[in-house]
């Protein structure tokens, strides 16, 4: 077995500088306990992660990846499946003296704590990039120094800086104190993601048609993200197009804020960059179980332009604006702190929002259209949740910690929708959104997931629907150069008497991906999806690789027609390879090569893509804003 060193001594200049300033005005001369408590309780952070499952008790302890092949000493420290709240169990109650950040350089890593990656890239990477300050992460903390050390809010905040988009990983380590043992310092370790990024978003554009951003996720080192986009394309009027970012994460106690004008906004018909928006966005995730409030704001314009001259006939001329706000209250916060044993929740949330059209594309005239329709509605939810998180790797990452849910969260919610089309609809509305997750003794991931909602006018039910699935991750199948797991999802959906939303299509996360168009839609839809992951151990210029073979096939069935056998049997068969350097902020890049052996007007046979905009850390949140039900998109990502 092979040990790996020490993290790093905390030094007491160190301590100094990442005091805060009413802890170094208290504490102008270091006591020896400060300093003999300065050594790090552990050599290595996978080591003490490691530990904390075989001393432990009860269900964790069985809980680790299936090993097919070799297993050496770099693969357990190269793999995780640990609750996030154990390894500070053994603490619980100490006095948290002092809160002490720590910042990795690129050369640094949490696998290898004594090995550095000294050469050209890592040096170019430290020399052009501002690690985050200090102050930033002693923002985003809500455990407190002089307070009691609680393992599940230790835990919940290291989740949320490790959920920062800047941030790469992070670790909190307890530092004991050999002459106070009612006491513990806490070593906040974090290290950035290069935060000068760009994405392309498609592949074979050529020179005459360029589409894509350029962005700094971290400016100045102060949590702030600029970004600006760039369409150039020959058949566009301008040919040139662009876009402007600002967002500030935790502006206030957890507050975050964006602002934006675009000229290349996807529009509301068919996705094409012509739509202009601007708008401004502050909201308030329940960053942890036990947080006050939540909400949001939201207000904006858009309109779309031709900028590609199409004909009257086929150009949708709309212009909206849009009044969003919302907010919710966690009951019965305060009990979890007093007693941790309770970790069901409960949150009540109040939306109001308005989408006024003064400008209503012709071609719908008389029409239901959800899309295109003026909106207003007052809703309300009530969502009970309970979220424990497992560390984990090898899901959407190459090796860097995730945070995957166990447990479950409902969401029922009611309230009234007015809609106006071809004529003023005012409608009760009610729905649920379900979803149950479970992580095996062995490493897999499970979630089951249920989406049902529906109107009610003069005790008829309208625009009624179901959507039902789950989704599974396999254990990590460990050789000595290889890494596999596998993913299955499969949903089933369904309509009923459907009058103003849209109808069932399959490009979409529930019918087949990169699948084009919405020429084909219906009212049932069954969808299988298989996907095969191979992590290599390799690496080029810090890019590690995992080559992928994927298989989804659906079934889609007319809406006037009850029956599976009258479906429409669609299916894609393809493989591609995905691509990621963990210290850069860029997005997973994604080579796919796809074959549809039924083609339709839209949509072609075969596929080659490139993207560089895939998801690389799942997006777990415990409440959202009240909404209806939709069915062909996933925006959250909420979804395995």
């Amino acid at each position: 077995m092979v040990y790996l060193s020490c993290l790093g001594q905390v030094t007491d200049s160190t301590r100094k500088e990442h005091l805060p300033d009413s802890s170094r005005r208290g504490h102008h001369h270091e006591t020896d306990s400060v300093r003999r408590g300065s050594r790090l309780m552990t050599n290595n952070i996978f080591q003490f992660f490691r530990n904390a499952i075989s001393r432990g008790g009860g269900a964790d302890t069985n809980i680790k990846p299936i090993i097919a092949g070799r297993l050496d000493s770099t693969t357990l420290v190269s793999t995780l499946n640990t609750r996030s709240e154990r390894p500070f169990m053994p603490y619980e109650g100490k006095i948290i003296r002092h809160i002490i950040i720590k910042g990795y350089g690129f050369e640094q890593t949490f696998t290898d704590t004594s090995k550095r990656l000294q050469y050209f890239g890592t040096r170019l990477l430290n020399q052009m990039h501002r690690k985050t300050r200090s102050w930033v992460i002693r923002n985003s903390l809500f455990i407190k120094e002089n307070t009691a050390l609680n393992s599940y809010k230790v835990a919940d905040n290291e989740r949320l800086i490790r959920s920062l988009n800047y941030i790469q990983d992070a670790r909190i380590l307890v530092n004991t104190l050999p002459d106070n043992e009612d006491s513990v310092d806490l070593v906040v370790v974090v290290k950035d993601l290069f935060s000068i990024g760009g994405e392309l978003s498609s592949f074979g554009l050529g020179p005459t048609s360029i589409r894509g951003n350029v962005s700094e996720a971290n400016f100045l080192g102060m949590g702030q993200k600029i970004q600006g986009g760039v369409i150039i394309e020959q058949t566009r009027y301008p040919s040139f197009g662009y876009q402007l970012l600002y967002n500030k994460i935790n502006v206030y106690r957890f507050v975050d804020a964006t602002a934006s004008y675009t000229q290349i906004n996807p529009n509301l018909k068919d996705a094409t960059p012509n739509e202009q928006a601007w708008f401004l966005q502050l909201s308030r995730p329940l960053y942890a179980p036990y947080a006050h409030l939540a909400g949001g704001l939201n207000f904006g314009t858009y309109n779309s332009i031709n900028r590609y001259s199409q004909p009257d006939s086929l150009f949708f001329k709309y212009r909206y604006w849009v009044h969003d706000i919302w907010l919710g209250w966690n009951l019965g916060n305060n009990k979890f702190l007093s007693n941790t044993s309770v970790l069901d929740r409960k949150f009540v949330s109040l939306r109001y929002f308005k989408n006024h059209f003064t400008d209503n594309p012709y071609q719908l005239a008389g029409k239901w259209n959800f899309r295109f329709n003026d909106r207003e509605a007052v809703l309300s939810q009530f969502t009970f949740f309970r979220q424990e998180f497992y560390k984990t790797n090898y899901i959407y990452g190459f090796g860097t910690t995730e945070d995957i849910p166990a447990g479950y969260n409902v969401a029922l919610s009611t309230g009234y929708y007015h809609q106006i089309g071809a004529q003023d609809l005012r409608r009760f509305y009610a729905g649920v959104d379900a979803n149950y997750y479970v992580v095996t003794k062995r490493g897999g991931f499970f979630q089951y997931f249920l989406r049902s909602g529906g109107f009610m006018k003069h005790g008829q039910v309208q625009d009624a629907s179901a959507l039902i699935g789950a989704s599974y991750y396999s254990p990590l199948f460990l050789f000595s150069n290889l890494k596999i797991r596998q993913y299955v999802n499969m949903s089933y959906t369904r309509q009923f008497a459907r009058l103003g939303t849209d109808p069932l299509t399959l490009n979409n996360v529930f019918g087949l991906r990169y699948f084009s168009g919405d020429s084909v839609y219906g009212g049932q839809r069954a969808t299988l999806h298989s996907e095969t992951s191979f992590f290599i151990n390799y690496k080029f210029l810090g890019f590690k690789f995992a080559p992928f073979a994927f298989g989804d096939i659906s079934l889609l069935t007319p809406a006037d027609q009850p029956y599976l056998n009258k479906s429409s049997l669609y299916h894609g068969l393809g493989a591609g390879l995905r691509a990621r350097n963990e210290n850069l902020v860029f997005n997973t890049i994604e080579f796919r090569m796809v074959y549809f052996p039924r083609r339709t007007e839209q949509n072609q046979s075969f596929k080659i893509m490139l993207n560089t905009g895939i998801q690389f850390r799942y997006n777990s949140v415990y409440v959202k804003a009240p909404d209806v039900i939709f069915l062909n998109t996933d925006g959250l990502n909420s979804i395995y």
